[in-house]
């Protein structure tokens, strides 16, 4: 067994593929406005980003922001969660490592985790929850992660922080966490993984 006592998962592209949801939310709001559906290059942005980051980037004008800022209130997510697939494999890791390990999720997802989880039947799999709207700033900055860390008396080298993007590889350098990347060849990870399964080959679990 490796000296690892936490692990911490990104939310969207690594305990779900969320795509579809992701996609269907945005575009929604931008059909309301009046715009077109996400290019590949917006939607590769607001995959990664706080939603009010995304409403942003996707609507530069002050006014269309306002409208869809109003509109994603009143919309909600909840009506998207059915189209998020969890990743194969995800519960039995939980179960596996759980009675071990402590669990966490850092994710720039804003208030609609709790939802999301419940949904998928993961309300119990996981010991911390971290949120955008729970720390001052969300990731790329660390402090998503700093917070896991403070709350399960951890050191940095006794955490894995797994995740699929940029943002979430810069967090991790930041708190000085090892970096484990799903699914994302390109980013700079101390390891690199395609299946959930791997993590129990990372953290020595047998």
């Amino acid at each position: 067994m490796s000296n690892i006592k936490v692990i911490a998962f990104d939310c969207d592209g690594v305990m779900f593929n969320s795509e579809k949801a992701n996609t269907a939310y945005y575009d929604r709001i931008l059909n309301h406005v009046g715009l077109s559906a996400m290019t590949p290059e917006q939607f590769a942005y607001v995959h990664m980003h706080t939603v009010s980051e995304a409403l942003a980037y996707l609507f530069p004008d002050e006014d269309m922001l306002r409208t869809a800022y109003t509109y994603s209130r009143s919309t909600g997510y909840f009506d998207f969660i059915k189209l998020m697939e969890i990743e194969p494999y995800l519960k039995t890791l939980l179960e596996n490592v759980r009675p071990i390990l402590k669990t966490a999720v850092a994710t720039n997802r804003t208030n609609t985790m709790g939802q999301v989880l419940k949904a998928h039947g993961l309300d119990e799999q996981f010991d911390l929850v971290v949120c955008a709207m729970d720390v001052p700033q969300p990731k790329p900055h660390p402090d998503m992660l700093v917070k896991v860390l403070e709350h399960f008396g951890a050191l940095s080298h006794e955490m894995l922080f797994v995740g699929d993007s940029a943002l979430d590889a810069q967090a991790a350098q930041a708190a000085n966490i090892p970096f484990v990347a799903y699914g994302n060849p390109s980013l700079h990870a101390a390891h690199h993984i395609t299946t959930l399964k791997a993590l129990e080959d990372i953290i020595g679990f047998h």
